[in-house]
C-alpha cells in the first residue's frame, strides 16, 4: 500500500528527509523483521515498535508489518518481551512493562494508516497478553511497576515516564478494542487510576529520574496532563531543558541534546495544539543530518560535535513521527493529539 501526500506534502516531506530516513530504518531491519538499535547492535521492544511506526510513516507498510509479525513471534507466555535480543536471541531477560506493552500503540498507528482490521485481529491476542502484562505489575496505588527481574522478582519501582507510556498503550488498546467491536471495562478502570496516580500522586514515583527530560513532557504526550496543565508544566521546565536554537537535553545537567527526546517534545507541542511552536522546534533539527539522510543521534553544546556518531534506527523514527504529526503526512499524525483523542469514536475517553 502507498501513502499518498498532496503536493506541497510530498515537498515538505522532501525537504525533511522523510524518504531517507524510513530508508535507513528499512535497511537496518533484519530479514525477518527484527529492526535492531544500529546494524549489529540490541534490539528491544519499544525502540523495535518505534521504528514499526517511522517505517510506516515512511510508506514500508510491509516492513513495517513484518516488524509486528517479528514481536508476536517472540512473545513470552506471560505476555511480556525479554528486554533485549540480539539477531532474535534475548541478552537481558528481565521484562519490562513499559517495552511491553508498546505494542498497542505501533498497532494503532498502523492501523490509523492501512485501516486493515484483519492484522489488528490477528494481533489481538499478542495485544491483550502484552496489556494483561503490564496491568499485572500495577501497584495499589495505580502507579505501574518497570519490570520483572530476570530471576522473577518484581522491582517495585515506578517510572514516570513509562507509567505515562504504559498509560498510553492502555488508551490504544482500548481505541483497537472498540474498533474489534469488544468491551475491556478492567482495562478502563485500571488506565483510569494510572491517570489518577500521574496527575495527583508523584510521591509514588522514583523522583531521581526527573533529571530527565522524558518525565517533564511524557505525561503531556501520553495525553494524561492536558489543557491549562499541560501548558503550566510545559512553561515550568522549559528553561531547565530546552537549548533554544538547538533542541532538549536529555538530562538536565549534561550539554547533550538528542534529536530523539526534541523529536518527542514536538509530537507533545503538536499534540497540545502548539503546532507553530512544534514547526519552530523541528526546524532546530531538522538538518542534522548525515550525507545519507539519517539523523544524528545527538550533539554536545555549545559546540555541535555529533555524539554518539552511531545511526540509530529510533531516532530516525521519532524524527519521522514528529514530522508526521506537525504536517499532517500520513492519517496517524492525530495520534498524540489531545484534540482526536477528546473527540474521537475511536477513543476509550468518549462515550459510544
Amino acid at each position: 500500500m502507498d501513502i499518498k501526500l498532496s503536493g506541497s506534502s510530498q515537498a515538505r516531506a522532501s525537504s525533511i528527509g522523510i524518504a531517507q530516513a524510513a530508508a535507513f530504518i528499512a535497511r537496518t531491519q533484519r530479514p525477518d523483521g527484527e529492526i535492531p538499535w544500529c546494524e549489529g547492535q540490541k534490539t528491544d521492544p519499544w525502540d523495535h515498535v518505534e521504528s514499526a511506526m517511522g517505517l510506516s510513516v515512511g510508506g514500508y507498510l510491509g516492513e513495517s508489518q513484518r516488524a509486528f509479525e517479528w514481536l508476536a513471534g517472540k512473545q513470552l507466555d506471560d505476555g511480556s518481551w525479554y528486554t533485549a535480543y540480539r539477531h532474535g536471541v534475548a541478552e537481558d531477560k528481565t521484562r519490562d512493562a513499559n517495552l511491553s506493552s508498546y505494542v498497542a500503540v505501533g498497532l494503532l498507528h498502523y492501523y490509523l494508516i492501512t485501516k486493515d482490521k484483519a492484522f489488528l485481529r490477528e494481533m489481538w491476542p499478542t495485544l491483550s497478553r502484552a496489556v494483561e502484562f503490564a496491568l499485572s505489575l500495577q501497584a495499589p496505588n495505580g502507579e505501574i511497576y518497570w519490570a520483572i527481574s530476570p530471576e522473577g522478582n518484581v522491582d517495585r519501582m515506578a517510572l514516570l515516564t513509562g507509567s505515562s507510556s504504559i498509560y498510553m498503550s492502555i488508551k490504544c488498546a482500548l481505541a483497537i478494542a472498540k474498533i474489534l467491536g469488544l468491551s475491556m471495562p478492567l482495562w478502563e478502570i485500571a488506565m483510569n487510576k494510572l491517570a489518577e496516580a500521574i496527575k495527583h500522586k508523584p510521591y509514588v514515583f522514583n523522583m531521581t529520574k526527573s533529571r530527565y527530560s522524558m518525565d517533564w513532557f511524557y505525561p503531556i504526550l501520553c495525553g494524561v496532563i492536558t489543557g491549562d496543565d499541560a501548558q503550566k508544566r510545559l512553561d515550568k521546565y522549559w528553561k531547565k531543558f530546552v537549548v533554544e536554537d538547538r533542541g532538549v537535553r536529555c538530562v538536565s545537567d549534561k550539554p547533550w541534546v538528542t534529536i530523539a527526546e526534541t523529536s518527542e517534545l514536538i509530537v507533545t507541542l503538536a499534540g497540545m495544539g502548539s503546532a507553530e511552536l512544534a514547526a519552530i522546534v523541528f526546524n532546530w533539527i531538522c538538518d542534522r543530518r548525515y550525507e545519507d539522510g539519517s539523523y544524528w543521534c545527538g550533539f554536545t553544546c555549545p559546540d555541535l560535535v555529533i555524539w554518539p556518531q552511531d545511526k540509530i534506527t529510533w531516532t530516525n523514527a521519532a524524527a519521522l513521527i514528529a514530522a508526521d504529526a506537525i504536517y499532517n503526512l500520513t492519517p496517524a499524525s492525530v495520534l498524540f493529539s489531545h484534540q482526536f483523542w477528546a473527540t474521537s469514536e475511536l477513543s476509550p475517553l468518549v462515550d459510544s
